[in-house]
């Protein structure tokens, strides 16, 4: 069974001239699965510079991947040291928008979603495992088990996270329509991935330790450029560029609905 849909453009701007820019075996990732295929091949878009999977999960790929949790991506895991690193990601949203509602787009252990709670936010988390979601709604939180875009959501945002989630999804651009349809005026939005023209990206990959070319959840490896002028398209200006702690090579956009 073929597991992958294959991308016929590039799905950012849709541009048919790519070429093979990587390749990777994935079969030691700990989600592995030995129906799936173990190579990944990444693509780059002649036209736009962005580099992405040569093809996504179909839903019994997706099956198979979502089947396991990892331990870091459970609700609770590492609750105390979570949370501190949480708290800095919203301070970075606090000078821009203090109150409101927050939605966190794949929340994964929902340390940012509870502790957003605890500086006032009103929380809702999406995730496509249930385990989590079902974990999260037994601790009285807003939990939605679906893609964003196909939620009907009773509320406008204040704010809106996607922290190491954009990278995940299969055509970005479906996800940050919803995000615009979802902010209130003036919204902020939150966003981190890992980030290809960093020194740190370019010297793992010198040293061959890069972690992501194996990485199987992922779609999509974007750069800062790429990434600011994706935002730009759906008229979310950045506003404060930052490293995240969440992973290695990663960058952390504070932005804002225009």
């Amino acid at each position: 069974m073929d597991y992958r849909i294959n991308y016929e453009s590039c799905p950012l701007c849709q541009s048919k001239d790519f070429f093979l820019h990587a390749t990777a075996d994935c079969s030691k990732h700990v989600l592995y699965k030995a129906e799936l295929p173990s190579l990944m091949s990444w693509m780059k878009c002649q036209s736009c510079n962005h580099i992405f999977l040569d093809g996504y999960f179909n839903d019994d790929g997706n099956k198979l991947i979502f089947s396991e949790i990892q331990e870091n991506q459970q609700v609770g895991f590492n609750l105390e040291n979570e949370r501190q690193v949480s708290s800095r990601m919203i301070d970075k949203v606090i000078p821009f928008q203090k109150s409101g509602a927050w939605l966190d787009i794949g929340f994964g252990n929902a340390s940012l979603l509870f502790t957003a709670q605890e500086y006032g936010f009103y929380p809702v988390g999406v995730d496509l495992r249930l385990e989590n979601v079902t974990n999260l709604k037994a601790l009285e939180i807003e939990a939605h088990c679906n893609e964003v875009q196909k939620i009907d959501f009773k509320r406008k945002f204040s704010v809106v996270s996607m922290m190491d989630v954009l990278e995940h999804v299969p055509y970005p651009k479906e996800m940050l329509s919803a995000v615009v349809r979802l902010l209130d005026d003036g919204g902020i939005v939150l966003v981190s991935m890992p980030n290809t023209e960093s020194i740190l990206w370019h010297e793992m990959l010198k040293q061959k330790t890069h972690p992501y070319w194996g990485e199987i959840e992922h779609y999509h490896n974007f750069s800062r450029t790429r990434l600011f002028d994706l935002l730009e398209e759906f008229s979310i200006t950045p506003l404060n560029y930052g490293i995240s702690l969440r992973y290695r090579a990663c960058m952390e956009i504070v932005a804002q609905k225009n």
